[in-house]
């Protein structure tokens, strides 16, 4: 068997990353934030398929990046008092407090998330422990709600990990039926990480988003596509989400 290979081509003025994998079907992303395409192929597809699966898909393409590029986007981190950042969905301003006790982050109240921190602690040491501060939200946040989508639901999953992610809110594993959370949920709305969560579950009854797992979603959360409209239109993060 081949190994897994990558490519670009450009189609159509666009720019697509190709990736030649030991799948079945053909799989075509737009990524965010700034659009990129890929495309995911069995390895013995030919050049003028490949075409063919992009031009037939040019106009959704321009659309997705279209949507991309009119979303708002937050400024580079510094880590600096009076920035603003989001937990659960609400603003705050950060409060850098400088001392020699243990660092920690925490929501002071309606308006302040502080962050205390040693002298001479870098940005990047500033960004890791706020990074670490969301997954420690999330997981707080999945106590609650996997036992309750487990019950009404009736899927049973094994173990739930978060992590940041740079172009996933979340993922599964069927066969260990493990799912992966983004830590970057806990700085949304609480409605969009239970969305996020039961999407993943639905995917270890079916794989695809088809006409069944729309049906599931339906079933299990009427109002999901409310969901992900909002977590669409909410602000990306700085990063660029590329990989």
């Amino acid at each position: 068997m081949s190994a897994d290979s990558c490519s670009t081509m450009t189609i159509g003025r666009i720019e697509v990353e190709v990736h030649r994998k030991s799948i079945k079907n053909i799989h075509l992303s737009v990524l965010p934030p700034n659009g990129h395409v890929r495309l995911s192929v069995p390895q013995n597809t030919s050049e003028h398929a490949i075409r063919l699966a992009i031009i037939h898909k040019l106009g959704w393409i321009h659309q997705q990046q279209a949507d991309f590029a009119a979303q708002p986007r937050q400024t580079t981190r510094e880590m600096i008092s009076g920035e603003s950042h989001y937990v659960w969905g609400r603003q705050y301003r950060l409060d850098v407090v400088v001392s020699s006790a243990k660092h920690a982050v925490k929501v002071k109240n309606t308006e302040w998330l502080e962050l205390k921190v040693t002298p001479n602690t870098t940005t990047d040491n500033r960004v890791k422990l706020l990074n670490h501060f969301y997954r420690h939200e999330v997981h707080q946040a999945l106590e609650n709600l996997l036992p309750f989508w487990t019950q009404k639901t009736g899927i049973s999953v094994s173990a739930v990990g978060v992590k940041k992610m740079k172009t996933k809110w979340g993922s599964c594993n069927i066969q260990a039926k493990r799912l992966w959370l983004n830590s970057e949920l806990a700085k949304k709305p609480p409605e969009c990480l239970e969305y996020i969560l039961v999407h993943e579950m639905v995917h270890l009854l079916e794989r695809h988003h088809n006409e069944r797992f729309k049906h599931l979603m339906d079933q299990f959360m009427p109002n999901w596509r409310e969901r992900r409209s909002l977590l669409n239109s909410l602000p990306l993060a700085y990063e660029d989400w590329r990989y």
